[in-house]
């Protein structure tokens, strides 16, 4: 049956293309508050615009467990550089991890202030913390307003490689890892490198797994690199850290710019290898595991399906388990096998296929490996070869 569309007098529709440049820079650097180094004062004052512009803080409370006099000193920044930036306030103190993502009451008290202390589209909020405060302040900030300026200051390997560099923010709802989010990068990132030597190990070896994803997909000579100095990454090496997280930031950065989806409009996201897996094995264990602990396994999972379909040699496919290993990452965890023959049940797994695709929209886009450095797009799986690949799991993890 052929439906004709009527139109008002026959008039045809007006076609519009808005473009839209973002442009942000991240900076690294130590003592990022320390009164001498003005690269904060500098990010707000480079705009050219009337100073001083009015500023909002919120900060990571686990941040200051270790940086007990963290609060000070941005108060005394902030009298030192009174030109460039005023304090609306004192700073919110928000819960760290995942915990922070988990409920709405957080994003409320954010909107509340920003309301109270009257900031406006000019103005700054300063996130400073970890990836999942990150990621719910850039939230709270994106949708004030239509959008306040947003500079993150992340305190973790994970924020500082990966999370804290990206254009994306959201909050968990529904059970569901980022279901409530927006698409709105930063107005500049500050790594402080200073904030990662008093990560306790968990945290500090967790953002290395994001390193190893964008290295198995995308730059093999960077993954070596990782293989060669596991030991002393797992060992806090801060010199080799420092390299990691800024070739990581650089890679995520060019994809970001230079893959043409950078707000994935599209089925694809490569840059979520291994995150499928990962996003439902944080919902299954209560969000015990840390992100980038579940990433690990989900790259080991991902991987371990690659070879057992032929896409990725034996060699190949053992010298990512072996490097993860020497990381310190677990490679298995009993919620994998929970209702592995119910793949639609909500504690399966399996489950997290679906939602990956939900989330995403479109078709099911899964990046797998044909080789170290090389990711490959899949429409579609077959349960019975990440049976398997679990099973390989459980084994190598009892062996190793």
């Amino acid at each position: 049956m052929v439906i004709k569309q009527k139109t008002a007098f026959n008039l045809q529709p007006i076609n519009q293309c808005v473009r839209v440049t973002f442009k942000y820079d991240v900076h690294f650097t130590t003592g990022l508050f320390e009164l001498e180094n003005s690269l904060l004062a500098q990010v707000i004052a480079g705009n050219g615009e009337i100073t001083p512009k009015r500023v909002l803080v919120v900060v990571d409370g686990g941040v200051l467990n270790y940086q007990k006099g963290l609060l000070k000193k941005i108060a005394l920044y902030a009298e030192r550089y009174a030109d460039v930036l005023t304090l609306t306030d004192e700073p919110i103190i928000v819960p760290g991890g995942e915990a922070v993502k988990n409920d709405s009451k957080f994003i409320e008290q954010i909107h509340q202030r920003i309301d109270t202390v009257g900031l406006c589209r000019h103005s700054y909020v300063i996130a400073i913390g970890g990836g999942a405060v990150l990621d719910m302040v850039g939230y709270a900030a994106a949708t004030a307003h239509r959008g306040i300026r947003l500079l993150r200051v992340p305190t973790t390997v994970l924020g500082q490689n990966d999370s804290g560099v990206g254009v994306k923010n959201g909050i968990n709802a529904f059970g569901k890892k980022n279901f409530l989010g927006t698409f709105m990068p930063p107005y500049a990132v500050l790594n402080d490198f200073d904030f990662i030597t008093s990560l306790d190990d968990r945290d500090w070896r967790s953002g290395i797994a994001e390193a190893v994803k964008v290295a198995l997909i995308k730059d093999a000579d960077f993954f070596n690199f990782i293989m060669t100095y596991a030991d002393r990454l797992a060992n806090r090496d801060m010199e080799i850290m420092e390299k990691l997280i800024y070739r990581c930031s650089q890679l995520h950065l060019e994809h970001i710019a230079g893959g043409g989806d950078p707000f994935e409009m599209g089925s694809s996201r490569p840059l979520d290898f291994g995150h499928w897996a990962a996003h439902k094995l944080e919902h299954l264990t209560n969000y015990s595991l840390r992100h980038g602990e579940a990433v690990a396994i989900g790259i080991a999972l991902d991987t371990t399906y690659s070879y057992l379909t032929g896409q990725l040699l034996q060699s190949e496919w053992q010298r990512v388990l072996v490097t993860l290993k020497k990381l310190g990452f677990t490679l298995y965890v009993s919620a994998l096998t929970q209702e592995l023959d119910r793949p639609d049940h909500p504690n399966s797994i399996f489950r997290g296929i679906t939602e990956f695709r939900e989330h995403l929209g479109g078709k099911l886009t899964i990046t797998l490996l044909e080789g170290i450095g090389q990711g490959i797009e899949v429409n579609q799986v077959d349960l019975s070869f990440y049976k398997h690949a679990i099973s390989l799991l459980r084994d190598w993890e009892v062996l190793h």
